[in-house]
């Protein structure tokens, strides 16, 4: 796969930023900077996309698009770090972490400094992003979606793909907790019950997944 963003050079920033910039100003618990310090090595502004530097418009809930690269000191993606650096930048950012020859890709699903989710890609998996769109908010949605699986792609709003897709997780994470359950359990009467609301979230999960 390739690395390298195809984007104009007036976009490109390649901008060292010190960690305690962004902890020192989020007065953050010395536990949580000690996450930055042991987590972290280096951390680069790579690209700005706003309507200065590729001339496509903003909208009025996407005025710039951040593509932030950060180098790790182990192969975990450290969320409680990434929640202190939204929360820093009013911008929507895509994250391009490296950790020795292994390159992985995440995105915030954010409205100003408000987080609702994450989205993250396995390390070196084959994720093709698209700048091309309408305006910055279109390109955005576009690189949300280079995350999110096949399944969840149908619905025709990007409001209703987020929705199906976190109805699939939430079925997926229930599915695998019940039966983790009835593994673990002796009784056969609560085996019988586990396995019927197993068998209704698995049924729910099809009827989802099935959803034209």
């Amino acid at each position: 796969m390739s690395h390298e963003f195809k984007l104009p050079k007036e976009s490109f920033v390649n901008k060292f930023i010190a960690k305690n910039k962004f902890y020192e100003k989020a007065n953050l618990s010395s536990i949580l900077q000690k996450e930055f310090v042991d987590k972290i090595q280096k951390i680069t502004w790579k690209y700005k996309l706003a309507e200065s530097t590729i001339g496509i418009a903003k909208t009025e809930t996407v005025t710039e698009i951040q593509i932030f690269e950060i180098e790790l000191k182990e192969p975990v993606i450290p969320k409680n770090v990434l929640k202190i650096i939204d929360k820093s930048i009013p911008y929507q950012i895509l994250y391009r972490f490296v950790y020795e020859n292994a390159v992985a890709f995440g995105i915030t699903l954010k409205e100003n400094t408000s987080v609702e989710n994450y989205y993250f890609c396995d390390w070196n998996e084959d994720i093709t992003f698209d700048f091309t769109g309408i305006d910055l908010e279109k390109i955005y949605q576009k690189l949300v979606k280079a995350f999110i699986r096949d399944e969840a792609q149908s619905k025709s709003s990007f409001s209703e793909i987020i929705d199906v897709d976190n109805k699939i997780k939430t079925l997926e994470a229930e599915i695998a907790s019940l039966e983790k359950r009835i593994n673990k359990e002796k009784q056969f009467n609560r085996k019988v019950e586990i396995n019927k609301a197993l068998l209704e979230k698995k049924e729910l999960l099809k009827e989802i997944v099935n959803l034209d």
